[in-house]
């Protein structure tokens, strides 16, 4: 990818949320410095397609299951949570943990792009990246399938308009925060009868179908090369790409 490549960046501000950055840093982040440096939490979400041959959709739950095991051998200090939602055709994996961890989660991806056949995941793109957000969302891991009688949403507006990307960005960023939220006022720690309970909670499986159509938004193996590459960017509008809250190209 050329080092000379427009990127555009979405943030919070764009979609009508506070920007954790603007908190100061108090006395205690500067006690515990070096400790924060090395596990400062950020949240990233992730889209996929699922492929036709998939005929078990509880085999794309059980890889991230046997993954987050190995990570958390990997990275004792690091808990990895968040919720994998798997549609009937598609795929929404919110992760929260440290650089490092999610780089690996990303990493993963990118190897199971590259096997011949067989393949759990397809065309995944990298949706949104926070970095340092005030607290965890979830209190741990958990995967749910989703019926299709869970995932319509507002069909027909979906259908007929042509929204933009930034648009469908804040939907999914929108629909997640308000899922957020439910769970601490259940006082939840899985939200799978959150989600059987509040159908509005669950981000419309029309919206990620229309996401992954986007060229906008970068795929892991772009990500990484981005992340390994020398920062030489000219802005449309928006942060540096390592500092910004969701990237795309």
């Amino acid at each position: 990818m050329a080092s000379s490549q427009k990127i555009r960046s979405f943030s919070f501000k764009s979609c009508g949320f506070r920007d954790p950055d603007e908190e100061e840093m108090n006395m205690f982040d500067v006690l515990q410095g070096k400790m924060r440096e090395k596990i400062v939490l950020q949240r990233l979400i992730l889209i996929a397609r699922l492929p036709h041959h998939l005929a078990d959709r509880t085999e794309v739950g059980a890889h991230y299951e046997r993954l987050n095991f190995q990570l958390s051998k990997q990275y004792l200090l690091d808990p990895l949570t968040g919720l994998l939602l798997i549609y009937p055709h598609c795929a929404l994996h919110i992760i929260e943990s440290s650089q490092e961890v999610l780089l690996s989660v990303l990493k993963d991806l990118k190897e199971m792009q590259q096997q011949p056949q067989g393949t759990l995941l397809e065309a995944p793109k990298v949706v949104f990246l926070e970095q340092n957000p005030d607290s965890r969302m979830f209190q741990q891991w958990s995967y749910k399938e989703l019926r299709a009688d869970q995932v319509v949403g507002d069909t027909k507006r979906h259908e007929e308009e042509e929204e933009s990307t930034e648009t469908l960005l804040c939907t999914v960023l929108s629909v997640t925060q308000k899922l957020g939220d439910q769970m601490e006022i259940s006082k939840s720690a899985v939200p799978g009868s959150v989600l059987d309970e509040t159908k509005e909670l669950i981000v419309s499986q029309k919206v990620l179908e229309k996401l992954l159509t986007r060229d906008e938004l970068l795929t892991p193996q772009q990500y990484l090369q981005m992340y390994d590459s020398p920062l030489n960017i000219s802005m449309d509008f928006g942060q540096v790409i390592r500092s910004s809250r969701l990237t795309t190209v």
